[in-house]
């Protein structure tokens, strides 16, 4: 099961899963100033290795992480939770909003039909 992730860790995971994999150092250098610590990262790193988030491999010294969650699975998990906490699982609320608060345009709001209609259709 996927757990929700603080923002640091999602940060660090945004990152191992553009990358696929990488030292500590590598995520470190994929961050936007003012960067973190070393120490720091690498707690993050143990902590998601630790929620079963990425795993590693050892060459001698030095541990290469990557993630065994997939980008797809934590998008769905927090898709669905803003749905359910702040659309109480109601897509017409949830496109309520876009239109109100985000300035859908009426071509914007076309094309989501259209793609919801195709995707209906290949189901």
């Amino acid at each position: 099961m996927v757990k929700e992730l603080t923002k640091a860790e999602e940060q660090v995971m945004l990152i191992l899963w553009e990358m696929g994999e990488g030292l500590v150092k590598d995520v470190i250098e994929k961050m936007k100033a003012p960067k973190p610590a070393y120490n720091t990262v690498s707690t993050v790193i143990r902590v998601l290795e630790g929620k079963g988030f990425i795993d590693h491999k050892a060459i001698g010294n030095t541990y290469i992480y990557f993630p065994i969650v997939k980008e797809t699975d934590y998008k769905r998990f927090a898709f669905d939770k803003v749905m359910n906490n702040y659309f109480e699982n109601s897509y017409e609320s949830l496109v309520s909003f876009l239109v109100k608060e985000k300035s859908l345009t009426k071509e914007e709001l076309n094309e989501i039909i259209q793609l919801a209609e195709k995707l209906k259709k290949d189901k």
